[in-house]
């Protein structure tokens, strides 16, 4: 009887999983595993499993099993399986369980209790076999959610103010550069929860006992890793075969700039000092500005190519606007020189009386663990509770001072050759590979917070001198030799063939308006904007090549300008694509986006040459102060016909029809016509003659297409409506009469769209008008308003209607002649008008109707249609 239940050590297993008396049961159960055996292992670790499920239920509904639980001590016997050689089996179970426990765990008496006794703290110094990635994992992911545990209270839980030991923190950031991505993406997260805790006593531990090995062994990590970068940009520079390789590289470069500025967006004065120092004097200036000036060599000094330091600088810009650290080295790009690498300029003393060091991009002394065992064992290794930080000469911004004096002590100074350098990259005739950085770069300082507005004054953006049209010499100063630079480039990209890519374009244009715009008024010189002018009249000129009557080159036309608008540049997406550190290339192949490669093929050329005609238009507009370009879009979709509008029908041409959508289901709508757009409507039930616009799609963007099988039946297919989707429906006529007549509508209104959106382009494109055709007036929401108009015009008018044509219209053609026969043909109607006078016959009527144009009437019309 008694052997039919589970029986175990004398005591009974309880039915219910979640009780007390199983908690009871699982104690048993470890007090008498306490050797870990190859018999027990796989009780063991269904029992660690099942303490953390009461455990977690305990804690929302039963506070006595958290009693049992700290009075029999149970975390002991975690620790006793840990001591012993139980496998990674075990191991891996008891991190899960205490990590799954951790995690769910909700009450803070609950969490108070489990971390009582320095147990967990024991836990995390045990030396577990890190070899094997399941323990590593786990390992990792327990101390992270620890981490999320820490506030102002459970914190003096894992640091101990007396021993100076904070195992939680100085473990953790010992896997700071582990090989896998995710350990070091925990390391991150946890150590920024750590640095959040206000608490004085810890974050004087932290600055004064790890601040300084971490942050220099971590600059060492990120500057190897900028070196690995760079290897792969040269070695990849023509195959383009290591694109993922060079993506996963820039990426790790994000994540370590990100993870630095979310430490520095603490404002932990004391932490960011040592840090900003570390970054500066370790890192950025001598690896990354260094490598700024190519004729500038040292021995056994490690450096990357101007290109990858652009690329990088750009990124640092981007991400973080850090006052301390971003001031300053925007300082020394914009004006600092050589001198900063000289040991001269570093052996004056701070006022704190430490010899300032030389920056270099070298190896820390000793490794972050042998620094922090050293410290674990109680031996002196040079830190101090004052940390001193490194002073960087900085060039003084000449503040309260007159424009004369500016100008002196500028001819004074030495040549800023940091900013010179990047800007002889603007020079473009061979291809923007470098320039593109460079503008980067530089747009990236103008837009950044953190540098000072002094700084930029007439370097990257206006002075601050107010615009004055009386006084024209009070208007406000710009850097006129780098605005000359960009002008040439944006001349260069309106030659046919160049190396200017469409980013670069862009990018230029971006920074010349932040250079001559201010208050949304240009200050461009006269000169200036004359270059720009002519830079525009070459790219009409360039484009004017690719103006074909073919529809491509409208569908072209359209699309370009709605990508120009619908994705404006952002830089700072565009660092983060790895594919621009690699030489451009012309071929679709890699996979890389148009707008960032040199164009393939007759298509692409002419792809190309739309857009910078519209980007160096849009910049001569805006240039000179217009608010609103009145030519473009080629088509105003706020005044066309949208859905829901209530539409006037009366006298209009209906044809009435049955749409059948690709589901099958079926409306019985009528189809009319303006002069861009295919409209269904719904008679309103409200008013006669009136009805309501169902779907509204551009004639242009349609196809017509007959159905052999039956001559009532047309497939429409409008690849863009008001609504924007694609829509293909059948539609069915009553008989084939309508059928043919609603083709032969469509087809020649899709005609006349086209012809009318080419004439518009041929106009931008200032294409005499002899070889543009006459178009037809923007559509109208009144359709009953074309007929009125032509009535009156039939009565008033004694010239050609060549504006306003009823649907289905051929288009009216002015055949050019010569003067001679101009003169003859005036002779000829001065003489039937001498006829007209003489004769004096005839009703005024009469005289009405014959000096009125005959206009011939539209064969759709002539067919009866039936209307609401």
């Amino acid at each position: 009887m008694f052997r039919s239940r589970s029986w175990f050590g004398g005591v009974w297993k309880p039915k219910n999983p979640h009780s007390l008396e199983h908690l009871k049961y699982l104690y048993n159960v470890l007090s008498k595993n306490q050797t870990v055996s190859e018999n027990n292992r796989g009780l063991l670790v269904e029992t660690l499993r099942s303490i953390a499920e009461i455990l977690i239920w305990g804690d929302q509904n039963d506070s006595s099993v958290f009693d049992f639980f700290l009075e029999k001590n149970m975390l002991s016997f975690f620790l006793k399986i840990l001591k012993q050689k139980c496998g990674s089996y075990v191991c891996v179970q008891l991190l899960q369980t205490l990590n799954i426990l951790f995690e769910n765990i909700r009450k803070e008496t609950s969490l108070y209790y489990l971390l009582s006794n320095n147990h967990v703290n024991l836990i995390i110094v045990h030396k577990f076999d890190f070899s094997d990635e399941e323990v590593m994992a786990y390992y990792i992911s327990f101390l992270k959610t620890l981490s999320l545990k820490l506030n102002a209270h459970t914190v003096h839980f894992f640091y101990n103010e007396h021993t100076n030991d904070f195992p939680l923190y100085t473990e953790a950031i010992k896997f700071f550069k582990h090989p896998e991505s995710m350990v070091r993406i925990a390391v991150r997260t946890l150590t920024l929860n750590v640095y959040k805790v206000e608490d004085k006593s810890m974050l004087r531990f932290i600055r004064n006992r790890t601040a300084a090995p971490y942050f220099s062994n971590l600059v060492w990590f990120i500057g190897n890793h900028v070196l690995e970068l760079d290897a792969c940009v040269r070695n990849d520079a023509h195959s383009h075969l290591s694109q993922n390789r060079l993506a996963d590289l820039v990426a790790e470069h994000l994540d370590h700039l990100h993870y630095l500025n979310d430490i520095l967006s603490l404002n932990i004065d004391d932490l960011n000092d040592v840090l900003i120092d570390h970054l500066l004097n370790k890192l950025l200036i001598p690896l990354y500005v260094f490598s700024l000036l190519p004729n500038l060599s040292e021995e056994n000094t490690p450096r990357v190519s101007s290109v990858v330091s652009l690329f990088l600088l750009s990124q640092v810009f981007l991400i973080t606007a850090q006052h301390p650290l971003i001031n300053v080295l925007a300082e020394i790009i914009l004006r600092g020189t050589a001198d900063v690498f000289t040991a001269t300029d570093w052996t004056q003393r701070n006022s704190q009386g430490a010899a300032c060091l030389k920056p270099g991009f070298v190896a820390p002394t000793e490794s972050l663990e042998e620094s922090l065992d050293e410290q674990s064992d109680g031996t002196p290794n040079g830190f101090t509770d004052k940390v001193v930080v490194q002073e960087i000469p900085k060039l003084q911004p000449n503040l309260n001072i007159t424009d004369e004096e500016k100008e002196q002590r500028l001819a004074q100074e030495v040549v800023p050759v940091f900013f010179e350098a990047i800007t002889s990259y603007l020079v473009c005739l061979e291809n923007d590979y470098s320039a593109l950085f460079v503008l980067c770069l530089l747009h990236a300082i103008s837009h950044n917070t953190g540098v000072d507005r002094e700084l930029l004054d007439t370097v990257l953006l206006p002075s601050a001198a107010p615009v004055s049209e009386e006084l024209p010499a009070d208007k406000p100063r710009y850097n006129t030799w780098l605005v000359e630079k960009l002008i040439d480039i944006i001349t260069l990209s309106c030659q046919p063939g160049c190396g200017v890519r469409l980013v670069t374009l862009e990018l230029t244009i971006s920074l010349l308006l932040r250079l001559a715009v201010k208050d949304g008024v240009s200050i461009l010189q006269d000169c200036h904007l004359a270059a720009v002018v002519g830079a525009k009249e070459e790219s009409t000129s360039l484009l004017r090549n690719f103006y074909k009557s073919e529809d491509i080159f409208l569908d072209m036309f359209e699309d370009e300008y709605e990508e120009m608008k619908k994705k404006p540049l952002n830089v700072e997406w565009l660092m983060m694509d790895s594919n621009v550190l690699l030489p451009p290339t012309g071929t679709p192949m890699t996979g890389i986006e148009f707008t960032r490669r040199l164009p393939c093929g007759e298509v692409e050329r002419a792809r190309r040459a739309i857009r910078v005609f519209l980007l160096v238009r849009d910049l001569s507009v805006r240039l000179s102060g217009d608010t609103r370009d009145t030519q473009l879009p080629l088509t105003d979709r706020a005044a066309c016909i949208q859905v829901d509008n209530v539409l006037d029908l009366n006298n209009s041409d209906l044809i009435a029809c049955t749409v059948i959508n690709q589901q099958g289901t079926k409306m019985r709508r009528f189809l009319a016509m303006d002069s861009s757009q295919l409209i269904l409507v719904e008679p309103d039930l409200r008013r006669l003659g009136w009805g309501v616009a169902k779907m509204a799609g551009f004639l242009q963007d349609m196809e017509v297409q007959g159905d052999k099988d039956d001559s009532r039946c047309l497939h429409i297919t409008i690849h863009h409506t008001t609504t924007g989707p694609l829509i293909a429906a059948k539609f069915v006529f009553d008989d084939h009469i309508r059928c043919l007549a609603a083709k032969q509508r469509l087809t020649k209104g899709r005609t006349k769209a086209r012809q009318k959106k080419m004439a518009q382009i041929a106009r931008l494109l200032e294409i005499p008008s002899s070889v543009a055709q006459s178009t037809p007036s923007p559509p109208a929401y009144n359709l009953l308003a074309l007929r009125q108009s032509i009535h009156q015009y039939r009565s008033t008018s004694g010239r050609p209607l060549l504006n306003q044509r009823p649907p289905g219209l051929s288009p009216v053609l002015k055949v050019p002649s010569s003067p001679k026969l101009r003169e003859r043909e005036r002779e000829k109607e001065r003489e039937k008008e001498r006829e007209r006078r003489d004769s004096g016959s005839g009703s005024i009527e009469g005289k009405s109707r014959e000096g009125s144009p005959k206009l011939p009437r539209p064969r759709s019309e002539e067919i009866p249609l039936k209307t609401c």
